[in-house]
């Protein structure tokens, strides 16, 4: 990989991809892990089966809490340190769920949970756009979006094996133990970015923090357009995953009736799909622009949306639905990485401000939106569902548009070997 800002051996490089790797494994892990088991832990505290989709939707809006704070913090403090602190709150809160008692606590305890993704967001993400160039940065996005994307591929099917022989409570103390290694991990290889030494031999300094400049710095990508309109863009596109992820569960299990082995055998179209979609986006960045890419992921995108709808009409629903979300998700794999580019670069300000408040907008999208799909009645068939979910994705296609009339371009740092 090419890079310039950050001297960094070819050992410590790897380590560091690892660390922040596993690191975004282990928190969408600590979800689609545990979506088997959901069942059984409303059964155990005798709640409602509504709080099946409402644990992963609050999981999101955890990610999206402390988001604002995260960014500007890791922009004046430095990356390393924010993401030490983020991985060791996320293991103290899969260490309590071990003891928790009640429906309430446990659901509060997603929502911390969730606030590791927040980290992952806010920190790592930048971390990699400051190391590596645009391209690079990129093509690592995408494949460690596809490592990411193993979770909800084997996430249900891991979890539903295990609970053959774990309950829910001792798969949540196997992911404390993996946290502390992840952590360890962390610690050894991640680099500083904050008082680096740049090509003219002067140091960068820190970001000053100040509540008030941080205000400021919102309002003003409040007033950004082009930026508000891709961070809005991302969220409506993921919506129809997202959903998926939350109400299948659901819809399967429950509703259909099916054993949670089978569950987790559907799910493996559509994320094969995503991860498919991440490796035709490294081979298309060689001979297009970033813009370019997500015009041609609009076919597939697209395509399967439709599909998606159709499949609300027909009586053979779960076999349409699931081979309309996979053709929709390989448009999605295609473009997501691509996207979150343009959106961070469509400002100047801190990357950590930037990033925080691309997750806050993407993430509050897909958490309220998903929510909205259940309370509509999302969650009581699979033909409702495909056409809430269809209707959702396809309102991005405006906010696109725009968007790709007038892209904007991120300038291509880092490109020296150091």
């Amino acid at each position: 990989m090419q890079r310039t800002l950050i001297v960094m051996t070819p050992v410590q490089i790897i380590g560091f991809c690892l660390a922040i790797t596993a690191f975004e494994l282990l928190t969408y892990m600590a979800s689609d892990m545990i979506m088997p088991a959901m069942l059984t832990v409303t059964g155990e505290f005798n709640a409602n089966t509504r709080h099946v989709a409402n644990a992963f939707n609050l999981y999101l809006i955890g990610g999206v809490c402390l988001q604002w704070l995260i960014g500007p913090l890791s922009d004046r403090y430095g990356r390393r340190r924010l993401l030490l602190l983020g991985c060791a709150l996320f293991g103290l809160a899969c260490s309590a769920a071990v003891i928790t008692q009640r429906i309430e606590a446990f659901n509060a305890l997603r929502l911390i949970q969730g606030m590791g993704l927040g980290f992952v967001v806010a920190v790592s993400y930048p971390t990699l756009q400051e190391v590596f160039c645009e391209a690079d940065a990129v093509r690592l996005m995408a494949l460690l979006g596809n490592v990411a994307l193993l979770s909800p591929l084997l996430g249900p099917l891991l979890g539903s094996l295990l609970l053959e022989w774990l309950s829910w409570r001792q798969m949540f103390l196997g992911l404390a133990v993996t946290s502390v290694v992840v952590w360890l991990a962390l610690f050894a290889w991640m680099p500083e970015t904050i008082d680096v030494v740049r090509r003219d031999g002067q140091r960068q300094p820190p970001v000053a923090f100040s509540l008030r400049q941080i205000g400021l710095g919102y309002l003003a990508l409040l007033r950004n357009r082009r930026f508000i309109g891709a961070s809005l863009t991302l969220g409506l596109m993921s919506l129809p995953l997202i959903a998926w992820i939350g109400l299948a569960p659901v819809l399967l299990m429950q509703r259909l009736e099916l054993s949670a082995l089978v569950y987790g055998l559907w799910q493996i179209p559509v994320f094969a799909a995503v991860i498919l979609g991440n490796l035709l986006l490294d081979r298309l960045l060689v001979g297009h622009t970033l813009a370019q890419v997500i015009g041609l992921a609009l076919w597939p995108f697209c395509l399967g949306l439709l599909g998606l709808i159709a499949a609300a009409l027909s009586s053979a629903a779960l076999p349409l639905a699931v081979c309309a979300l996979a053709v929709y998700a390989l448009g999605l794999g295609m473009s997501n990485a691509a996207l979150y580019r343009l959106a961070l670069f469509s400002s100047d300000a801190g990357k950590g401000l930037v990033s925080a408040m691309i997750g806050m907008l993407s993430i509050a999208v897909m958490g309220s939106g998903g929510s909205l799909i259940a309370i509509i009645g999302g969650g009581s068939n699979l033909q409702s569902f495909s056409l809430l979910a269809g209707l959702g994705g396809l309102l991005c296609l405006p906010l696109l548009y725009r968007l790709l009339r007038h892209p904007p371009r991120p300038p291509h740092i880092n490109k020296d070997i150091r």
